[in-house]
C-alpha cells in the first residue's frame, strides 16, 4: 500500500511539474506578441495579452520548479518530513496564485464589453483601422452610437459603407471571451492540479507518521524484527 501511495503521488508530481515549463513556454512564446508589430490578424490578441498578466506566468512557472526541487527528495527520504511539509506550503502558494489571475481574468470577462470599449478608446487610429479589418466592421459600438467615430480603411472606406457595417464590440467581445475563457479555464485546471499535488502530499506525510508510530510501538514492546 505504501508503494502505491507513493508510486501516485510521483505521478501527480511530475503533472504538477509539467504546468511549469507549459506556464513558461506560454509566456516566452506570447511575450514578443505583445511588443511587435500588429497585423488584420494579431490586433486583437495583442490587445488582449496587453492586458493579461503574462509575468505572473514566470514567476508561477518558478515557483513551481522551486516546489518540485522540495518533493523529489521529501518522497527519497522518508526520515525527511519536513521537505514535504515545506512542499505543501509551497503547493498552497502555487494554487494562489494561479487561481488569482484565473479570478482576475474571469471578473474580467463579466464586463468584457465596458472593459474592451476603454481599450478600443486608448488604441491610436492605426490599431483601430486593424481592429476594424480583422473583424469586418466599423467603430466600436458602430456609426449610430456616441462611440468615437470609425476610421476610413480598406473595409469602411466612406460612411455610406459604415452604415451598414455593424460595430466592432459584438466579434471584439466573442473573440475575447473565447480567448479568456481558454485562459482562466486553464489557470483553473492549473489550481485544480496543485490541490491533488497537496492532498497525495498530506496522505504520503499521514502514511509515514503512521508507520513511524507502529515503529516506535514495536520498539517498545520488542516485537520489531519478528
Amino acid at each position: 500500500m505504501a508503494n502505491k501511495i507513493l508510486l501516485t503521488f510521483l505521478a501527480f508530481d511530475l503533472l504538477f511539474l509539467l504546468t511549469g515549463p507549459l506556464l513558461l513556454a506560454v509566456a516566452i512564446i506570447f511575450q514578443p506578441s505583445m511588443s511587435g508589430m500588429s497585423s488584420t490578424v494579431s490586433a486583437a490578441t495583442r490587445l488582449l495579452l496587453q492586458n493579461t498578466p503574462l509575468t505572473v506566468a514566470f514567476f508561477n512557472a518558478g515557483l513551481i520548479f522551486f516546489t518540485f526541487l522540495f518533493s523529489i527528495p521529501g518522497a527519497i527520504f522518508a526520515k525527511k518530513r519536513i521537505l514535504l511539509r515545506i512542499c505543501s506550503w509551497l503547493l498552497i502558494a502555487c494554487a494562489l496564485v494561479s487561481l488569482a489571475v484565473g479570478l482576475d481574468i474571469w471578473f474580467s470577462t463579466l464586463q468584457t464589453r465596458s472593459n474592451l470599449g476603454v481599450m478600443w478608446a486608448m488604441q491610436t487610429p492605426d490599431e483601430q483601422s486593424l481592429l476594424q479589418q480583422q473583424f469586418q466592421c466599423c467603430g466600436y459600438l458602430g456609426l449610430n452610437s456616441t462611440s468615437p467615430a470609425f476610421q476610413i480603411d480598406d473595409v469602411c472606406i466612406s460612411t455610406a459603407v459604415a452604415t451598414k457595417l455593424a460595430g466592432c464590440v459584438g466579434p471584439f467581445a466573442s473573440f475575447a471571451n473565447s480567448f479568456l475563457d481558454i485562459v482562466f479555464t486553464s489557470m483553473f485546471g492549473i489550481v485544480a492540479l496543485d490541490g491533488i499535488v497537496f492532498l497525495c502530499t498530506l496522505v504520503v506525510l499521514k502514511d509515514r507518521a503512521q508507520k513511524e508510530r507502529y515503529r516506535l510501538i514495536d520498539d517498545k514492546s520488542g516485537l520489531r524484527g519478528i
